[in-house]
């Protein structure tokens, strides 16, 4: 029975069925991809038959973390991310003089190098193992923003190399960075997440949490030499409700107009990080200056 290998290559902008057994084989014998190494239950669900010939469909095969479909990708030169929706974006922010931060969670770090290699060096991760083992593999002059919640006992891993440090929701978690930060002789610079959302799964600060870290707190922030208040970050509803998006990220404007009056030497609030790949557009309208946009560059995130 002849056995007939097709691989589909599932991204946003592309539909690609390869079915060259040669070619398939060549690859899982290059990078030593046993059938045992297949995703079995995957194949037994995906197994047809067709005109006498067995057809697997196989989505994915590991070897240390890499997708048989990410090989083909390379290999007939296909981009990994949307390169044309990029360099729209970055002309439409370059006019707006907003930072674009390439939210890369879960991707592969062929793709973050695609976008390094087109000019591209600020990127935002959201896990803090995931984002050592990018840092590792990368170039080193890469600006890493961690731009997910953050636990205090994590803030050691990512201190040597973090640009900006995005969801400071506490004066707890502020002073671990701080802490962290003087073992070895950095400054780190941070935005406080603000909670502006009415959904209860996301974090951060309220309006009297904000006063108090900043006015209340203040003589004891002062003290805090290593690290340096950069702004605000906060995320809206996700809501088809344009009207309740923006007031949400109006609030949050005015928030940081009247804080931004505030300039210490380690509080000078000059970003204001609000808008997704959903909602950038928005956020630039009500005054963000920094957005973070991932699946309109990389495609839907792929968890596995």
């Amino acid at each position: 029975m002849e056995c007939l290998l097709v691989c589909t290559i599932k991204f946003p902008w592309y539909d690609l069925p390869l079915t060259r057994c040669s070619i398939a084989g060549m690859f899982l014998k290059a990078f030593g991809v046993s059938k045992k190494e297949m995703d079995l239950q995957e194949e037994k669900k995906n197994a047809k038959t067709k005109k006498g010939s067995t057809v697997l469909l196989i989505n994915h095969v590991h070897d240390a973390g890499l997708h048989l479909n990410l090989l083909f990708l390379k290999t007939a030169n296909i981009m990994l991310i949307n390169q044309n929706k990029y360099l729209e974006i970055v002309k439409q922010l370059k006019e707006k003089e907003v930072t674009l931060v390439a939210v890369s969670k879960t991707k592969p770090v062929e793709a973050i190098k695609e976008l390094y290699d087109l000019g591209h060096r600020d990127f935002g991760e959201n896990y803090v193992q995931e984002l050592v083992d990018k840092q590792q593999q990368l170039p080193q002059d890469i600006r890493w923003h961690f731009i997910g919640h953050l636990q205090s006992n994590k803030v050691k891993y990512i201190a040597p190399f973090v640009h900006l440090i995005h969801g400071i929701d506490s004066f707890k978690l502020l002073k671990e960075v701080n802490k962290q930060a003087k073992k070895i002789d950095r400054v780190i610079d941070v935005l406080l997440q603000v909670h502006i959302a009415e959904e209860e799964t996301k974090f951060g600060l309220d309006k009297n949490e904000l006063h108090e870290l900043l006015i209340t707190n203040s003589r004891e922030l002062h003290e805090l030499k290593n690290i340096t208040i950069k702004g605000l970050m906060g995320m809206a509803s996700f809501t088809d409700d344009v009207e309740k998006v923006r007031n949400e990220f109006k609030y949050l404007k005015s928030l940081f107009d009247h804080y931004a009056q505030l300039q210490t030497p380690n509080s000078k609030l000059q970003t204001l990080s609000m808008g997704m790949s959903g909602d950038y557009a928005i956020a630039i309208e009500e005054g963000s200056n920094m957005v973070r946009i991932g699946s309109l560059i990389f495609g839907e995130r792929q968890y596995n």
